[in-house]
């Protein structure tokens, strides 16, 4: 392939020299993919691709409206990209009016690492945990997972001077474990592989097999339960997905307010609880600009290259921040809030040790699966338990419990939750295929509801 910079300067060139459109922007992602798996206590497979998306977006523009087209092509012949921008140009021409126009960003700095080739991976990363794993293949539980690791590095400029670079590392570990018709689940999201604690992620999944010697049948109900880190991760995460600006302003979401308006500065919660998205967050690091294809209620092509600061998104139990792109901004008198790809929350102080131990009696919700929406308006959602739902008594862990569907929404959990632990880097389970950057306290909820029985295994 030829380098990525390079194809961006020849899309440019492309542009220029055609008269299809007024404006354009070029994306070049370089992606190396790398993972491993296991099963039944043997390594299975294991394996490397490398890859490359190129996106060209024509606009163009009739005084102060603007039409936009957006093709995008993995072919890496570079005798296509003049193709890939007249298709581009074409799309433009024959697209509705843009309802997110706005003036593209001006920018003549470039960055010091442009011309530099994004970094790789490949299967050397896993070593470090396949050597952990390699004992406990020996022992009688027997261990299923898969280790991921993915490397983009994305070149975006426009043709009003904007050169932005950035590289994305995103891995992850997950491990289940099986005994005696019992399982639990662990997992960790990691950069780039370095200090992966395995070894820890084993010794949980002994210590909740051990729980699971003893198992109790409970009805549905609402039960006093607590949620470590990757649950309440995987309801936040959603919950950010929701907090468009536009939406709560026409009434769509349930950040709409009652008679018109949204909800921001509403209480939510009493507890001290800050729910913030942020780029250069330690060890959740994400992309600091905008950089997208194609236009949403969260993010605009027209944004391309805009910085993205950390957002506030709750603050202190209020809701303080909707999404907004420029052009929703400006249309709803709005901060501009642009969400990272990230998503963390502080404001608790206890260990879930400690709040375990401080439990009479409850339930320990290890993690989620098969979540959906199920009412827009209160953002209620349902989903199953599974891999480890443990009965608590007089502040210890005595046994496993059966499998539940839910109904909660995570709004809902914030007001009700009347403790929350320390903040922690976690992996959501059911949506760490696309939102691995998580740091979430545990939260007490007093009457979780577990709205029927599961025959889920």
């Amino acid at each position: 392939m030829i380098p990525a910079p390079l194809v961006v300067e020849i899309a440019l060139a492309a542009a220029e020299q055609g008269s299809g459109s007024d404006e354009t922007i070029v994306l070049v992602t370089d992606t190396t993919d790398a993972s491993l798996r296991w099963a039944g206590n043997s390594m299975t497979t294991n394996g490397v691709s490398v890859s490359r998306s190129t996106t060209v977006i024509s606009i163009v523009r009739h005084g102060d409206k603007a039409q936009v087209g957006s093709v995008q092509s993995s072919d890496v012949d570079p005798d296509t990209i003049s193709v890939l921008v007249t298709a581009a140009q074409l799309a433009a021409r024959s697209a509705p009016e843009a309802r997110d126009g706005f003036p593209l960003l001006v920018d003549t700095s470039t960055p010091e690492d442009w011309d530099h080739p994004g970094p790789g991976t490949g299967a050397e990363v896993f070593g470090a945990v396949a050597g952990s794993l390699a004992p406990a293949f020996a022992g009688a539980d027997q261990l299923y997972g898969f280790a991921h690791h993915v490397v983009e590095t994305t070149w975006l400029a426009t043709s009003t001077g904007v050169r932005r670079r950035f590289t994305q590392p995103t891995g992850t570990v997950e491990i289940n474990a099986k005994r005696a018709g019992a399982s639990a689940w662990a997992g960790v999201s990691t950069p780039w592989f370095v200090d992966v604690p395995t070894d820890a992620l084993l010794q949980e999944l002994d210590r909740r097999l051990g729980w699971a010697s003893r198992t109790v049948e409970l009805p549905a109900g609402r039960y006093e339960t607590l949620m470590p880190p990757s649950t309440v991760a995987d309801m936040m995460i959603y919950l950010g997905w929701t907090m468009d600006g536009r939406g709560a302003q026409e009434g769509r979401s349930a950040l709409s307010a009652p008679g018109g308006g949204t909800r921001v500065g509403e209480q939510l919660t009493d507890l001290p609880l800050t729910l913030y998205s942020d780029p250069v967050e330690p060890g959740q690091e994400c992309a600091p600009f905008v950089a997208v294809g194609t236009s949403s209620e969260r993010q605009s092509v027209f944004d391309n290259g805009l910085v993205i600061p950390r957002v506030d998104w709750i603050r202190d139990g209020v809701i303080n921040a909707l999404a907004y792109p420029r052009a929703a901004a400006a249309e709803f008198d709005a901060p501009v809030a642009i969400p990272a790809t990230n998503m963390m929350m502080t404001g608790g102080s206890a260990d879930l040790a400690d709040m375990v131990a401080s439990t009479e009696r409850g339930l320990l919700l290890t993690t989620f699966w098969y979540m959906r929406e199920v009412d827009p308006a209160t953002l209620l959602l349902t989903g199953l338990t599974r891999d480890g739902v443990y009965l608590v008594e007089d502040g210890e862990v005595t046994a496993a419990v059966n499998n539940f569907r839910f109904n909660e929404s995570p709004l809902d959990l914030l007001r009700r939750a009347t403790e929350a632990g320390v903040a922690e880097p976690t992996l959501p389970r059911e949506w760490g295929d696309w939102a691995t950057r998580a740091t979430m306290p545990a939260l007490r909820i007093p009457d979780f509801h577990m709205s029927s029985v599961s025959q889920a295994q």
